[in-house]
């Protein structure tokens, strides 16, 4: 790819260039993969130990009761592993019934009755277990010494954690783990999280062991009981993260691949293969007919995806019909160039994240991502191992008749998830390990990005810096402040509704941010280029 290294976007980042290479959303996890490559370890070794890091330095955002995806090249082939978490075994709609009447569409936000089994350690454990070259606890020292003597809060993550407080103070555990002063860290403030690093050492010492079958799972399971939850220990025993063939898409001769259902990972696939229909590249790359195309694209896709994916036993049609060719030409019919639309979904059968990357001059190439869903998840933080769990039990239905049956709650079943890698091949070998953070923003920023890079020669860094959209229901758009103002009006001219954010300081939350390791070179001598995005405190490290 011969890329433009211009940048026409105001950035303080630019590209690097190194043959090993981390980049992640907080500086001190880029350096504790760092670590593991100087040591020796290989591109998985760095994405876990970055991984366990970033559960310390980026709280909102993770933590250890998350969840994980990964996509990686292991220098012959590809693999995905999904560890989303399972539904306890007490979850029916029932319950929900019982606790909270029959009104509720979903279980709760926060609180016990909104976590599943956490399957992020889990992830940690498969992939060292089968990829890895260092010792397992190894990879989590350098989580351990953050954790133990502190870091000093930066701005976007003290952001977040100010944002989160109020709603959160009451919730157990939350207030004596995070906010250790009675409120949020000031920027620049030390923050300590001497049970995290209690709970690393055991899992690092028991591979994981003590999470999953130990004390922490029984602490998790005295916690839950205390405050009214219904999660176990033998949940946590019974749990298996799964190793799954990725789904993948052609466009402009490279392959996007994503992770199947549960995951929402399908969405970009289904745009892209909407937007292989047009010729994009004709198009100016920031003007309103480009914006204009992709966002209805991406709602296209949407409308499928909330109406269909699920767990996949439980969905009533497939990816592959999802992404059937002739399917994906008749629903680009749809589109109007000189208007904005509410489509609906198709019918197939006629036919508080952080996201991480690493490789290394192997040619091993890593595309991991971890969520604890919402800003600080459930809300819930077990407080002797400082375990702040997830709230992914949010996105399963309680009603049979809403509009994906499929998602219905049941006793071990996995929900809808938003989390998604992503990792682009060419003719069969490793090109990008990349992905974008945010709830419903990571498709529309993977299409995006992807769109900048392929259709328009913008290096990583510069597609990673362009302003965005991020698309929400119906016919309602945000857009960054730095879009330009006549592409912003052209789409209101068309009938999209632009809806106020608020301000530039919204972009770290509302518009995602990515982080992207380009491979450069031929096989045998790998280099990359990787970009880390300017809406996150992040940074690319290498040698």
């Amino acid at each position: 790819m011969n890329f433009d290294y211009t940048n026409p976007y105001s950035s303080a980042r630019i590209p690097l260039f190194a043959r090993n290479v981390v980049s992640t959303s907080h500086p001190l996890a880029a350096q504790a993969g760092l670590r593991m490559l100087l040591l020796g370890g290989n591109a998985v070794d760095a994405a876990v130990a970055a991984a366990a890091a970033i559960t310390i330095c980026e709280p909102v955002s993770c933590g250890l009761g998350s969840d994980a995806f990964c996509i990686l090249w292991d220098g012959k082939e590809l693999h995905g592993l999904n560890a989303s978490g399972r539904a306890p075994q007490t979850w029916t709609p029932e319950y929900f019934k019982r606790k909270y009447g029959g009104d509720e569409k979903n279980p709760p936000k926060r609180g016990f009755d909104s976590v599943t089994v956490p399957g992020a350690v889990a992830s940690w454990v498969a992939l060292s277990e089968r990829f890895g070259k260092l010792a397992f606890a190894d990879l989590m020292q350098p989580a351990i010494e953050i954790a133990e003597r502190g870091y000093l809060v930066p701005p976007v993550v003290q952001q977040k954690w100010a944002a989160a407080a109020d709603e959160l103070r009451t919730l157990p555990g939350f207030a004596q783990s995070f906010l250790p002063r009675g409120r949020a860290p000031r920027v620049g403030e030390l923050f300590q999280f001497p049970a995290a690093a209690r709970a690393l050492r055991a899992i690092g010492s028991s591979q994981g062991a003590a999470f999953y079958g130990g004390e922490i799972a029984q602490a998790i399971e005295r916690f839950s009981s205390q405050h009214g939850g219904s999660l176990t220990a033998a949940d946590f025993a019974a749990y298996r993260p799964e190793w799954v063939q990725p789904i993948a898409q052609s466009y402009r001769g490279y392959t996007l691949h994503e992770i199947p259902p549960n995951g929402q990972g399908i969405a970009a696939l289904i745009a892209l293969g909407i937007l292989g229909q047009f010729d994009v590249a004709a198009l100016a790359v920031d003007g309103v007919d480009s914006q204009h195309l992709q966002v209805e694209a991406m709602k296209l896709a949407f409308a499928d995806v909330y109406r269909y994916v699920a767990e996949p036993a439980s969905m009533q049609v497939t990816p592959a019909q999802m992404l059937d060719p002739s399917y994906l030409a008749s629903r680009a019919r749809l589109i109007d160039m000189k208007r904005a639309q509410n489509f609906g979904a198709g019918n197939p059968v006629k036919g508080g994240t952080i996201y991480l990357s690493a490789a290394d001059e192997s040619g091993m190439m890593v595309s991991f991502i971890q969520s604890n869903y919402m800003g600080f998840g459930s809300g819930c933080v077990e407080p002797t191992f400082g375990v702040s769990l997830q709230n992914r039990g949010h996105s399963f239905s309680l009603d049979a008749n809403a509009l994906n049956p499929a998602n219905l709650v049941a006793p071990g079943k996995r929900p809808f998830h938003t989390i998604i890698p992503a990792f682009l091949t060419k003719d069969g070998q490793p090109v990008m390990s990349y992905g974008v953070m945010g709830a419903n923003m990571q498709p529309q920023g993977h299409m995006q990005t992807l769109v900048r890079m392929l259709d328009y020669g913008q290096n990583p860094q510069a597609a990673c810096d362009a302003p965005r959209w991020r698309y929400h229901e119906g016919m309602e758009l945000n857009v960054e402040p730095a879009m330009n103002g006549a592409t912003v009006q052209g789409l209101r001219d068309r009938g999209h509704v632009i809806a106020d954010i608020g301000g530039a300081g919204n972009s770290y939350q509302d518009f995602g941010a990515g982080q992207f390791i380009w491979r450069m070179g031929d096989p045998g001598r790998e280099g990359y280029l990787a970009a880390s995005d300017p809406r996150r405190d992040g940074q690319a490290v290498g040698f």
